[in-house]
Order: structure tokens, then sequence, then C-alpha cells
């Protein structure tokens, strides 16, 4: 079994990937502490803000990793979440709410080009990709579009795929904890399953272990992904850390989640790879399974 693959890492043992002081040091001491765990790729992952931040943090990872031999080595790529999400509360999650908004086309393209060829995947609501000219023109340039923090309908989500979308970023998360019983968007998307690749967070708590597996059940097997979406704390273990953006203090439990001060949402995860890889074993997936959810299957989105 070779190194793992994360396509969705926001941060990493005290090193904040959406900092607007990110230095090549400091992404020097992330990747080494990721390279600790067995990683040998990620996605280093830009999440919601103003247009002219994101813009700036993009700039400065892409900056900082081009200094950086060994960032080099392990980050092949951005993925984008946001800011094109819903604006509805549980759907968007931890995500600003003055942030949300439908795709600009423009903007978009400025995302595009300040990633210097590093834009690997874009996370879009359907329902915010008016037209789905987002998607077409992500589509257009091989960068994977991928839903997430949505409500979309089937024929927005059909429409989508026709588009270009051919994933989810996920799945069982960014959305409300109370929804339809039946119709409801992990349904629809499940829906698609032949059609769609999907991504769960392995962490046990995002997504209760009993039922990622019967997530991984309804998906393709030969379609899906398991991810850490960590933050800044993952690899730091269980404490108390100051998380920020209004956030304040936040506990770490055994568990590896982060919670929002008020347990409405969860605020991303501490996980690590081989902690993911230890819940799927207990979830009784074969060795040949697992090496596909976090080696195999998101290496054809990093290349």
């Amino acid at each position: 079994m070779t190194g793992y693959i994360d396509i969705q890492v926001n941060g990493f043992g005290g090193v904040n990937y959406n900092a607007d002081d990110l230095t090549p040091e400091k992404l020097q001491s992330s990747c080494e502490q990721l390279q600790g765990t067995g990683v040998v790729g990620i996605l280093a992952t830009i999440t919601s803000s103003q247009s002219d931040a994101m813009i700036h943090r993009l700039a400065n990872l892409v900056k900082a990793r081009n200094a950086c031999p060994l960032a080099q080595k392990l980050i092949p790529g951005i993925h984008i979440e946001g800011p094109y999400m819903s604006a509805e509360n549980g759907y968007r999650g931890a995500h600003p709410l003055d942030a949300m908004k439908p795709v600009d086309l423009d903007i978009l393209k400025k995302f595009h080009e300040t990633c210097d060829g590093l834009l690997r995947i874009v996370t879009i609501a359907p329902e915010m990709d008016p037209g789905c000219k987002g998607t077409a023109y992500l589509a257009k340039h091989k960068i994977t579009v991928s839903g997430g923090h949505s409500n979309a309908s089937l024929d927005q989500i059909k429409a989508a795929l026709d588009a270009g979308l051919s994933m989810w970023t996920h799945l069982g998360n960014g959305c409300p904890a109370t929804m339809h019983r039946h119709d409801n968007v992990i349904q629809r998307v499940l829906s698609f399953s032949d059609q769609i690749w999907c991504s769960f967070i392995g962490d046990g708590v995002h997504v209760p272990l009993f039922a990622l597996k019967n997530y991984l059940k309804a998906a393709d097997p030969n379609r899906t992904i398991v991810t850490t979406d960590a933050v800044w704390p993952a690899g730091l273990g269980p404490g108390t850390y100051n998380m920020g953006r209004g956030f304040g203090d936040v506990v770490v439990g055994e568990d590896m989640a982060i919670w929002a001060p008020d347990k409405s949402h969860f605020l991303g995860s501490a996980a690590t790879m081989p902690h993911c890889h230890k819940n799927l074993e207990a979830i009784g997936l074969s060795p040949a399974t697992i090496a596909n959810l976090l080696i195999h299957h998101p290496a054809k989105f990093i290349a």
C-alpha cells in the first residue's frame, strides 16, 4: 500500500492554508507533518470568503508552494470550495453567509488564472450556477466540478451533470441536520451514482460509521473517495484551539471533530488519514477497497 492522497485539506499541523500570512516556512512545516502521517499528496483547499480575499489567498498559496520543494511534491493542486454555494442555513455549514453568491464567471476565471495551472477541483452548488456557465467553463478547462453545500433539485443536478459536473463534495455533510426523509439532496445525488464521484469525510463523526458504510454501498464503488476535510488543528491531537473568524476557542476531542461553539455545524475535521483508515477497517472494508478510497481513486484528481 502506497501513501495516502487527500483531495480536501484546508490546513494541517497548526498551519492554515487560508491564512493571509501563509509563508513557505509554514507550508514546509505542514507538509513535513503530513508526510509523517503517510500522506504523499493533497489538494490544498481554499474556502469561501469575499472574492478579493480569496484571490489573495490563492496567490499567496501558489507563491508559498512554489518556494518550497516539499510542498511542490506534496501539493500537486488546489481545491476551491465556494463561494458559489447555498446561502441556506445548514447547507452552507461554516461558510460565511455574506460570501455566498451565484457564480460570477469573470471572478471564476480570475480564480483559475491565479491558481497558475494548479486548479484541480471547484465545489459549486448547482443551483448557484445559473445556466451552468461556470460548470461548463471549468469542465472545458479539464477542472473537476464538484457539487456541494447545496440543496439542488434533481433537474438542477441533471443540468449540471450535462454541463460537466462529475463529483460531489463530502456527501452527507453540507446539509441541515433535519431534512425531508426521502426527497433530500443526499438521495438526489445517490440517484445519479452511476455518473458522479462521491467523496465522504472519514472521521466517523461528520458521517457516523454505520451511515458511511451504507453510503459506500449505495454509491458506485468505482466512484468513491474518502477525505479528511482537515483544518489547521489536524495532526495536533485533542485540545483547545482558537479558530478565529469569530469562532473563538473550540475543543477537539478524541473523535477529532471540530464543532461550532453553538454545536449547529462542524468547522471541519482534525482527523488524519491513518485515523480514517482505522475507521474504514472498523466497518469491515477490505484492504483493496480501503486502498481505492484513500489512494487509487483520489489519485485520479491530482494529476
